[in-house]
């Protein structure tokens, strides 16, 4: 009982796990994910491209639209407990950026 306890305070007390009220926010990704996507993550040597890190390519809609659907895109740019963090080489995104794509996803990724 103890453990299960302490294991609730230890992820109560992470920051970024929450989920976001996406209520009258529909974004799109030509004009609010590919912006950030590109600065954050399609760059050279990162997501980008035949020679994308981890086989992962974030430069177009079609990528970055099929990548989101997997359990663990929100988690690493919410760098959430057990996932990897990106940007690996940077800080966790600005919330409201993290709140935009959450979004995005909900609504059935917009082009």
């Amino acid at each position: 009982m103890k453990i299960s306890g302490v294991i609730f305070a230890m992820m109560s007390s992470c920051k970024h796990t929450v989920e976001y009220d996406c209520t009258g926010i529909t974004p799109t990704y030509i004009q609010n994910i590919k912006p950030v996507l590109d600065v954050a993550c399609a760059r050279e040597g990162c997501h980008s491209g035949s020679h994308a890190a981890g086989d992962l390519d974030l430069s177009t809609y079609a990528s970055a639209s099929a990548a989101s659907k997997k359990k663990n895109f929100l988690g690493t740019i919410q760098h959430k407990p057990f996932y990897p963090k990106m940007p690996q080489d940077g800080d966790i995104l600005p919330d409201i950026q993290i709140h935009t794509i959450f979004c995005w996803i909900e609504s059935g990724n917009p082009e």
